[in-house]
């Protein structure tokens, strides 16, 4: 294990539209010792996204692609990247996302100031087509703990970098779908620590979804219920404050 590498892992699923320009933002990055490791989960687009891949890895070595067989979801995609990662430091990079060209440079840094084992940032939300700012940026908390990410979870996953050391190489259940998978990981891993650190820096593009936008919320609660209650397995009071807070928060979070 590398002690200065940050392994990149991006899942990618029918991603040739996204992808090149999300490889562009870790290619511009000032900070130079990562290796990026992308995996296609099976994609049915004849190949598309594979070809754009295929095209920087053949331009840089750092950049490696790996095409599953079978249809995995993106956890069993993220798990696979996970398995071929080298670095001490773990970051997360969805096909579509941005990271602004000081990302990885900030965050390293700003882990070593908190002596932090896992850190996030602030994050712009952008048309997924126009790519122009459609929600004003969403701007982190200072720090987390477990309990406070179960009444509301401000870290986005293309934020996060954390210390494979201090906090042990975890996998995603692939088990859970897609849904809540990323919170469940991290809940995970902030069992095992006082405090993830967020830095307020705005230094990521989460590329937005009308669907996102506009609701489809109902569609996460039974989900978020289940993490609570099966998962966690939380007395009922509790999950009923939980969700309560999670659905007023999740609300507001997409106001304009």
């Amino acid at each position: 294990m590398s002690k200065s590498l940050v392994s990149i892992i991006t899942p990618m699923y029918k991603g040739a539209a996204f992808v090149g320009k999300t490889i562009e933002s870790v290619l511009s990055q000032t900070y130079t010792d990562w290796e990026m490791i992308v995996v296609d989960d099976c994609s049915p687009d004849d190949g598309a996204g594979i070809a754009v891949v295929e095209k920087y890895a053949q331009q840089d070595e750092r950049i490696k692609l790996i095409a599953s067989k079978q249809n995995k979801g993106s956890s069993g995609a993220r798990n696979i990247a996970l398995r071929a990662a080298r670095g001490r430091f773990i970051a997360f990079l969805d096909s579509d996302d941005l990271w602004h060209p000081t990302f990885l440079e900030e965050q390293l840094a700003f882990m070593e100031k908190k002596n932090a084992a896992l850190v996030f940032s602030s994050y712009r939300r952008i048309d997924e087509f126009t790519e122009e700012e459609i929600l004003r940026p969403f701007i982190v908390p200072e720090r987390v703990t477990y309990q406070s990410i179960l009444k509301s979870n401000p870290i986005f996953p293309s934020t996060v970098v954390y210390d494979r050391e201090r906090c042990g190489l975890s996998f995603f259940d692939e088990g859970l779908g897609s849904m809540r998978d990323d919170f469940v990981y991290l809940l995970a891993i902030l069992k095992k620590i006082d405090y993830a650190y967020g830095n307020l820096n705005v230094l990521v593009d989460y590329r937005l979804r009308k669907s996102s936008v506009t609701g489809n919320k109902k569609k996460v609660i039974i989900p978020q219920w289940n993490v609570l209650r099966k998962i966690e397995k939380l007395p009922l009071p509790l999950c009923w404050y939980y969700i309560t807070c999670w659905a007023i928060l999740s609300y507001l979070k997409y106001r304009k």
